[in-house]
C-alpha cells in the first residue's frame, strides 16, 4: 500500500514537472512569435498568452510594454514595464531608464534607474541598449542642463571605452553631446576638442559637428570660416548625415531651419 502511494506521488510530481516544462517551452515559442509581429493585435494576444503559461517571464512583460510606449499610452507601458523589472531588475531597469530618457524626457527618473542598475551590479559598468550607463547619464544630465555632471560622465565613458576598445570604437554622439555640454558651459576649447573628435571619426560628414564648430568660430569672429562650415552642414543635412532617432526627437536635434538662420546671420556679418 505504501509503495503504491509513493508511486502515485512520484507520478504526480513527474506530470507536474513535465507540465511546467512544457508550458515554459511553449511560452518561449509563443514569445518569439509575439516579438516577430510587434505591435499587432496577434502579437499582443500571443504575449498575453505567454504570461498565462509562464507568469515569471520578464521579457514577455517588457515586450507587452513596447507598443504602449510607442503609441503614447504611458499607464499601460508602465504597468507592464514595472512588472518586467519586478521579475528581473538587473535585465530591465536600465531599459526603463532608457525609455524615461528618450520617450518621456523624464531625466531624473532615467538617472534614478541608471543609478539603481549600478547598485544592483557593483564593480561593473552595465550597457543597457548597447551603451554604458555613464553614456546615458551624460545625456540625461545634459537634458537637465547640469553641464558639469554631464561632462563628468561622458569623460568617464570615453576613458573606459578608449582603454578597453580604442577611441575609434566610441559612439560618435558621445563627442557631440560632450562638446555641446562644454559649449553650453562656455568651455569653448574643450567644446572644440570634442567636436573635432566627432568630425574626425565621421570624415567631416556630420551636420551637427560642422554646425557647432561654425558657432564656435563665429564666437571668435571667424565669420568666413564659420559660413563655410555652415554650408557644409547644410550639405551634410541634405545628404542625411545628422543626429536623429526613430520614433522620437533626439536631444538637441538640429533642423534645416537652424542651419539656414545661422547662414543668414553669418552673411550679414561679412
Amino acid at each position: 500500500m505504501a509503495r503504491s502511494q509513493k508511486l502515485f506521488l512520484s507520478t504526480l510530481v513527474f506530470l507536474f514537472t513535465f507540465s511546467c516544462n512544457k508550458s515554459k517551452t511553449d511560452s518561449l515559442e509563443i514569445l518569439e512569435y509575439g516579438k516577430r509581429y510587434q505591435g499587432s493585435s496577434r502579437s499582443l494576444n500571443a504575449l498575453k498568452k505567454v504570461t498565462e503559461l509562464d507568469s515569471t517571464n520578464a521579457e514577455a512583460y517588457r515586450e507587452l510594454s513596447i507598443p504602449y510606449l510607442k503609441r503614447g499610452i504611458p499607464h499601460l507601458w508602465k504597468k507592464y514595464m514595472d512588472k518586467s523589472i519586478e521579475l528581473n531588475p538587473e535585465e530591465w531597469i536600465g531599459y526603463r531608464g532608457y525609455n524615461y530618457l528618450w520617450f518621456y524626457r523624464d531625466y531624473k527618473k532615467a538617472i534614478a534607474d541608471f543609478n539603481a542598475l549600478d547598485t544592483i551590479t557593483p564593480n561593473f559598468i552595465d550597457a543597457p541598449q548597447g551603451h554604458s550607463v555613464d553614456y546615458w547619464r551624460g545625456i540625461a544630465y545634459l537634458g537637465l542642463k547640469d553641464y558639469k555632471t554631464s561632462t563628468y560622465y561622458f569623460n568617464k565613458h570615453i576613458k573606459k571605452e578608449t582603454e578597453e576598445t580604442g577611441e575609434d570604437w566610441i559612439e560618435v554622439t558621445t563627442f557631440l553631446y560632450n562638446g555641446i555640454a562644454h559649449y553650453e558651459n562656455n568651455n569653448d576649447s574643450l567644446a572644440l576638442y570634442n567636436i573635432n573628435k566627432l568630425l574626425k571619426y565621421t570624415n567631416n560628414n556630420y551636420a551637427d559637428g560642422n554646425y557647432y564648430k561654425a558657432l564656435l568660430l563665429e564666437k571668435k569672429g571667424k565669420h568666413p570660416e564659420a559660413l563655410e562650415l555652415t554650408n557644409l552642414a547644410i550639405k551634410n543635412y541634405t545628404d542625411g548625415y545628422y543626429n536623429y532617432r526613430p520614433y522620437v526627437e533626439t536631444l538637441r536635434q538640429i533642423y534645416m531651419r537652424d542651419l539656414l538662420l545661422t547662414k543668414d546671420r553669418l552673411i550679414k556679418k561679412l
